[in-house]
């Protein structure tokens, strides 16, 4: 069972916790993160490109020349897809790119890759994480102190989304702020540093526990 010192933001050690087995600790499926991270971002996308077929371009409805003494090559239409200005053969539709992965693979990545941070060290455990209001240079004086320069912060219930700590490190590269319920394969991957408050500790094994 992984146990993890907890740190006040002044990097102050505070206490220490015991993390789950079966969720910090799990055996790590690299696999499990390609399909994870495709699924995500395959679902991001918004899939609203398109392009107009000739049933679906205006005009086009006279014949442009005479069938036959031109020496051309017959045409009913100059909205036929050789023709500039004409429609476009086989082109993108608006769709959904979503496609399904099992829920227990979801689950099975999320554990993975906590357990991964957890067990590389890069994951650490804040008791709370609160600012009396948006100051970046605040937030930054945080980082220097644990020395994140890439970091994924996950906070509890005790912060609401769009609270001081969302907006103090909105502008800050390589610093995503999620809730709990936010939790995710993709970020915890992009980013170097995992950095969980015990409130967030919580929702996550209420998730996942």
């Amino acid at each position: 069972m992984p146990t993890l010192p907890v740190y006040n933001t002044n990097k102050e050690k505070v206490e220490q916790i015991e993390l789950s087995d079966s969720v910090f600790g799990a055996e790590v499926r690299e696999w499990l993160f390609y399909d994870a991270v495709r699924y995500q971002l395959a679902k991001r996308r918004s899939g609203n490109h398109a392009v107009k077929s000739r049933s679906q371009v205006s005009g086009g409805g006279k014949k442009p020349f005479r069938q036959k003494g031109t020496g051309r090559a017959r045409a009913g239409t100059t909205r036929a897809v050789h023709w500039r200005g004409g429609g476009v053969v086989h082109g993108p539709n608006v769709r959904s790119h979503a496609h399904k992965m099992n829920k227990k693979a979801r689950r099975a990545a999320l554990v993975a890759a906590l357990s991964r941070r957890c067990e590389e060290g890069s994951l650490t455990v804040l008791d709370a994480f609160q600012m009396d209001a948006p100051k970046t240079k605040e937030f930054i004086n945080v980082m220097g102190r644990f020395e994140w320069n890439d970091v994924l912060v996950i906070t509890g219930e005790d912060n609401a989304k769009g609270d001081a700590v969302f907006k103090s490190a909105q502008n800050i590269d390589k610093v995503t702020v999620l809730p709990v319920e936010g939790l995710n394969v993709y970020d915890i991957l992009k980013h170097q540093n995992l950095v969980l408050t015990k409130g967030a500790i919580d929702g996550v094994m209420a998730r996942l526990g």
